[in-house]
């Protein structure tokens, strides 16, 4: 069985993945592509108030599951458009573990803080201030095959320049690069 593709967007909260995401499954035409984001799967968790460490553990868990969830869609040769905050290195350690690195397309999804402010205000439902705290931590790592900015480009752009560039992944993919650096040899350590 063929695995399937991985378009995997990573930025921070508000700067447009999951409206890229949808806009993708709207316009991709050459196989059926699921979208798994990070907050349907927090969305899925009981809503029993969890003190900070029992929280922290359990948001852990959540995105290990949520990583090898993605991994395991792959497998079964589903194509995936996974829709990510990887704000915290060990989140980028786990999926370069566990993801086929040669399956993935790795989008860094950018907006300026200005931006993200505004929309993070306009939507109500994340804290104030979430975006900023993400900002330097998300693309930390430094490496992407394909990068869009959604203050210069709609959600529908970004998407057609993705869905443009998927035929023409690079090799070695941005995914296969980092895993060389941080896990096999490498010797470099992740820290963002």
């Amino acid at each position: 069985m063929t695995s399937g593709r991985i378009i995997f967007l990573n930025g921070t909260s508000s700067s447009g993945k999951s409206t890229i995401a949808r806009e993708l499954l709207n316009i991709l035409d050459d196989g059926v592509f699921f979208h798994l984001a990070v907050d349907g799967f927090n969305a899925m968790r009981s809503k029993r108030e969890l003190g900070a460490e029992e929280l922290d553990a359990a948001l852990r868990r959540t995105r290990m599951g949520f990583h090898r969830s993605i991994a395991a869609m792959a497998a079964a040769g589903n194509d995936i458009v996974v829709d990510h905050v990887l704000s915290e290195p060990w989140r980028l350690l786990d999926c370069l573990t566990v993801l086929r690195p040669e399956d993935v397309l790795f989008v860094g999804v950018h907006c300026p803080l200005d931006e993200l402010a505004r929309r993070e205000l306009a939507r109500g439902d994340r804290p104030q201030g979430l975006a900023a705290h993400q900002y330097d931590l998300v693309h930390g790592h430094g490496d992407y095959d394909l990068e869009c900015d959604t203050s210069a480009a709609s959600p529908r752009e970004c998407a057609q320049q993705i869905k443009e560039f998927l035929p023409r992944r690079p090799s070695p993919t941005a995914f296969t690069r980092l895993r060389r650096r941080y896990l096999t040899g490498g010797g470099e350590s992740l820290t963002v």
